[in-house]
């Protein structure tokens, strides 16, 4: 074989002559372990098999070291088409061609059905369409941001090119000029429902050219073309380019050639002895089934989500003499870091919106970090995924109508892929204001509870704001901290002091409390906990006691908090939010799951607003201090 990294512009004839016998008898093995699951996608493997070959045979990798960091990435974007890429690596030398035949769709088995990070030599989690390129770009980024040489590759599908994440992708890659990027499309012409021309024609070489590419047309099945086509990618440093190859679905066995029905059904067992005779492969079904019922031996290879260890800047301090907004802390506190740690790659991400969420600073003292990808937030979030795992910090910063609720699907899929994205949120909640309905993000807590690996903050002001920022790169994984619009006053302790500054350090997952009580106790964050302390002094000049306990963590909560929280006689939850899915879900959870016996009140928001003032939308859904108080009254009453 060649050496790796497509130095020679030719595939030599021994090379060639060995990867079709191995195309030839891997065809056989995707069968056999389609077969034995009965399902997966045997018709997109076969047709895609040169492909992988070709890139995981010559592309700069190491099955050896398969987190080897100045590897190429190799992100496929068209994850069912699992069986070809778990063969083309075991070819390549990753793992045990038998383990993947083996245990292919099995329970507890690494080879899941759908390519995931687990599987040495696999980058990227997909399977939902459309997310590959975008994964590519998120790599060849990195590559820049960390001074690496590595290329990056994608794989495709055709049937998912007219997807709007794929162009978004397409154009930000030209945008920044990332030579070092290459695509390879599968255009065989079938999709599920049908040929693709039936279902949704696109132009894919039209589509890629017209953004800029570089295009390269080649029958997809004859790997000197496919290797040849690849090679003048790489060596084209001008554009990135997209090689587009020509496939026959289940390439090999005539009587899948060509049908939509194989793109997603196994062969029943008489199919499948005809198609291995017309391979000329030995049927392996009855040894995959004996080994199936042993332990799979390839273990997975989970990467361990660490924080950044890094110089935040000394936090400011906001006081009462000037309001300030939570995203203006944000965005200082974030220039602050990008200032203390000049040898930490940080990447910003912004749609668009850089004045309103306050990213202008940072794109002014690190250009190259920051990533404008204008009103593409599908394909955003999903390179800050990608850039996530890849050693560089990154801050993707939207509004939360469109960081959260457009994107829900993307950053579940940055959940699974174990990514660290930090996720800044402004215009979270009411507070929105007069961008009305369409903008009201209500849903930034209950969006996340459905996760697994997913943090959210809500700080209550611009000192909390400050601290927890500059704290964010230090915790492992994906967390996103969500802010309002409108400026706030500054929480003040009862000795009249800023509650978050002096010696306060955040803490994630601590709560803290802002006034002390025993007569009832209201939990709070984010916009409305300025409201809520100046609640409890309101009803204290009538003789109540009210505690205020302010939380910043609403999936995490301080079990310690909390167990204070209620000895009380009634817990009152306060918070611009919808009313059955934010902290007080939280808070039922946990006094539910321990059977306490506490009287738990919500005040938040039950439907949508219309347009008009922060402050007046905020009092007409009670979370005023004056709407406060008087539930706080109701509550005191009725408790007696």
């Amino acid at each position: 074989m060649l050496e790796r990294g497509f130095a020679s512009p030719v595939l030599d004839d021994a090379s060639a002559a060995e990867l079709e016998e191995r195309a030839r008898v891997l065809r056989g093995a995707i069968l056999t372990m389609t077969t034995l699951a009965a399902s997966g996608h045997p018709g997109g493997s076969m047709s895609s098999l040169e492909i992988y070959l070709v890139l995981y045979h010559f592309a700069n990798l190491d099955p050896a070291r398969p987190h080897w960091e100045d590897r190429d990435r190799i992100a496929v974007s068209h994850g069912h088409t699992s069986p070809g890429v778990y063969c083309a690596l075991a070819d390549a030398g990753f793992f045990g061609l038998e383990d993947a035949v083996a245990h292919f769709r099995q329970v507890g088995s690494v080879f899941e059905g759908h390519v995931e990070r687990s599987v040495p030599g696999v980058e990227w989690g997909t399977g939902n369409l459309g997310q590959g390129l975008s994964a590519g770009v998120g790599f060849a980024l990195a590559s820049r941001l960390t001074g690496r040489s590595h290329r990056t590759f994608v794989a495709m599908s055709d049937g998912e090119q007219h997807k709007g994440q794929v162009a978004e992708a397409r154009r930000l890659a030209v945008r920044h000029r990332l030579h070092d990027l290459n695509v390879v499309v599968d255009l065989n012409g079938i999709q599920i429902s049908g040929a693709t021309t039936d279902v949704m024609p696109v132009d894919v070489a039209a589509g890629f050219a017209a953004d800029g590419w570089g295009v390269l047309e080649v029958d997809g099945h004859d790997v000197r073309a496919v290797y040849a086509a690849v090679a003048s990618a790489v060596a084209d440093t001008s554009r990135p380019v997209a090689v587009i190859a020509h496939t026959v679905i289940g390439k090999g066995v005539s009587f899948m050639e060509g049908r939509a029905e194989f793109h997603g059904r196994g062969l029943t067992l008489e199919e499948y002895g005809r198609a291995m005779v017309e391979l000329g492969c030995e049927p392996g079904l009855d040894g995959a089934r004996e080994r199936r019922r042993g332990v799979c031996m390839t273990p997975a290879l989970h990467v361990r989500r660490r924080g950044f260890e890094l110089d935040a800047g000394s936090p400011r301090t906001y006081t009462r003499d000037r309001h300030s907004d939570n995203r203006s802390a944000w965005g200082s506190a974030l220039t602050d870091i990008a200032v203390a740690s000049p040898e930490v790659p940080i990447a910003v991400l912004d749609c668009d919106l850089a004045a309103s969420v306050k990213t202008g600073e940072f794109a002014r003292i690190r250009p190259a970090g920051f990533v404008q990808c204008g009103v593409g937030e599908h394909n955003a979030a999903t390179v800050a995924g990608a850039l996530s795992v890849s050693d560089v910090l990154t801050f993707f910063s939207d509004f939360g109508v469109f960081g959260v609720d457009e994107v829900y699907n993307q950053q579940r899929l940055n959940d699974i892929n174990e990514a660290s994205v930090k996720l800044a949120l402004t215009h979270c909640g009411l507070d929105v204001g007069e961008d009305g309905k369409t903008h009201q993000c209500i849903d930034y807590i209950g969006a996340f509870r459905s996760m697994f690996g997913w943090r959210v903050i809500v700080p209550a002001d611009p000192n909390q704001t400050d601290r927890a920022v500059r704290a964010m790169p230090g915790i492992p994984g994906c967390v996103a901290i969500a802010m309002g619009r409108s400026k706030l006053p500054v929480l003040l302790d009862s000795t009249g002091e800023p509650l978050f500054a002096g010696d306060y350090a955040f803490e994630y997952g601590r709560a803290d409390w802002a006034r002390e009580g025993d007569d009832g106790v209201i939990l709070t964050m984010g916009t409305v906990a300025g409201a809520a302390v100046e609640a409890a002094d309101l009803v204290a000049g009538h003789g109540l006691a009210v505690g205020v306990c302010v939380v910043s963590a609403p999936l995490d909560l301080d079990g310690i908090a909390m167990e204070r929280a209620v000895s009380a006689p009634w817990v009152l939850v306060a918070e611009d939010h919808a009313s059955r899915t934010g902290l007080w879900a939280s808070a039922a959870e946990w006094i539910a799951s321990r059977g306490i016996g506490v009287r738990l009140a919500s005040l938040g928001v039950t439907g949508y607003e219309s347009s008009g003032d922060a402050a007046e939308l905020l009092a007409r859904a009670g979370l005023d201090s004056d709407g406060i108080a008087k539930l706080v009254r109701l509550l005191s009453d009725t408790a007696d």
